[in-house]
């Protein structure tokens, strides 16, 4: 049940926010046992965001939450393609996209919880 959250201060297409969706749907499966049958996506543009106390970089600041938990080296091979696809879709470096990781241990759906 992961969700990811991404916000940027790129204004984007919505071509853009789609394909950055499917990207994010493609690489979900670094995580073991996660898929993109069950995966949500927000993508959030033209946010008003700072660097350094600046605005002139394109920035992203991407949240991942998922239910249970994973390894170390999935959360590291996932950031690497979450920035990645920031990099190509949004021309953000790098340096300059967050992740962060939410494990949660509660997690309604469908009227019950899992």
């Amino acid at each position: 049940m992961p969700f990811i959250n991404v916000k940027t201060n790129v204004k984007l297409s919505e071509e853009k926010k789609q394909e950055i969706g499917n990207r994010l749907s493609e690489v979900i499966s670094i995580l073991p046992g996660k898929s993109y049958h069950y995966l949500m996506t927000a993508v959030e543009d033209n946010v008003s965001m700072m660097f350094h106390r600046d605005t002139v970089y394109n920035i992203a600041m991407v949240e991942v939450k998922l239910y249970g938990k994973s390894t170390r080296d999935a959360y590291q091979k996932l950031t690497e393609a979450i920035c990645d696809i920031m990099h190509d879709e949004a021309g953000v470096d790098g340096k300059f996209c967050y992740v962060k990781f939410s494990e949660v241990e509660h997690w309604g759906f469908d009227g019950s919880l899992f």
